[in-house]
């Protein structure tokens, strides 16, 4: 039986990241723009827009830090279209600390 696995040898460095209601979007050193859903990222998508435009770049430029959320994200991570693996309990609790109050439809 055989397996299939992706390796990314050479990730490129992020050089700008942008976020809207709805996309997260970063600029690559090798001329890709990639965009992900926000719904990837639950701390993002419940997040206020000065909160998510409070980032910085770590590890050498491959990965995305947003201090006031507590949110790390790895540029691996949206190659490869991996999306939060954060728990739903976790993220309540969470949303919990924030005194986050869901709004009715």
């Amino acid at each position: 039986m055989t397996s299939s696995r992706v390796e990314i040898l050479n990730i490129p460095e992020i050089q700008q990241v942008s976020v809207t209601e709805d996309l997260l979007t970063v600029s690559l050193s090798d001329g890709r723009v990639i965009g992900v859903p926000l719904a990837w990222y639950p701390r993002l998508l419940h997040s206020t827009p000065v909160e998510r435009n409070n980032w910085r770049l770590t590890g050498g430029q491959a990965g995305i830090h947003w201090p006031e959320l507590d949110e790390d994200i790895s540029l691996k991570n949206i190659l490869l279209g991996q999306p939060s693996g954060e728990s739903q309990t976790s993220l309540q609790r969470w949303l919990e600390n924030r005194n986050f109050q869901p709004q009715s439809s």
